[in-house]
């Protein structure tokens, strides 16, 4: 007998569930910090619309940059984020 349905998709990658908050914040900033290193060295190498595409990219990352660091400040903050003015 044949099977009709096809089998589930295995998870390729999985994280651990006890991982910290701050760790995994810790992991999407630096992730987002080189992706933003490699963007902008590849806009620099581009010209025309192709480059501009890539900064359009590379300020949206650091956006998300921003929005990480700000959240891990909020949940850890380090003493630079809690002498700093805000």
């Amino acid at each position: 007998m044949k099977k009709i349905t096809p089998n589930p998709p295995t998870t390729l990658f999985t994280l651990a569930s006890d991982i910290p908050t701050e760790t995994l914040l810790i992991q999407a900033s630096e992730t987002l910090a080189s992706l933003n290193a490699i963007t902008t060295d590849l806009a620099f190498e581009l010209g025309g619309a192709h480059r501009q595409k890539l900064l359009a990219s590379q300020q949206l990352i650091v956006l998300g940059e921003l929005l990480v660091e700000s959240l891990l400040n909020t949940l850890a903050p380090t003493n630079d984020a809690q002498s700093s003015p805000q």
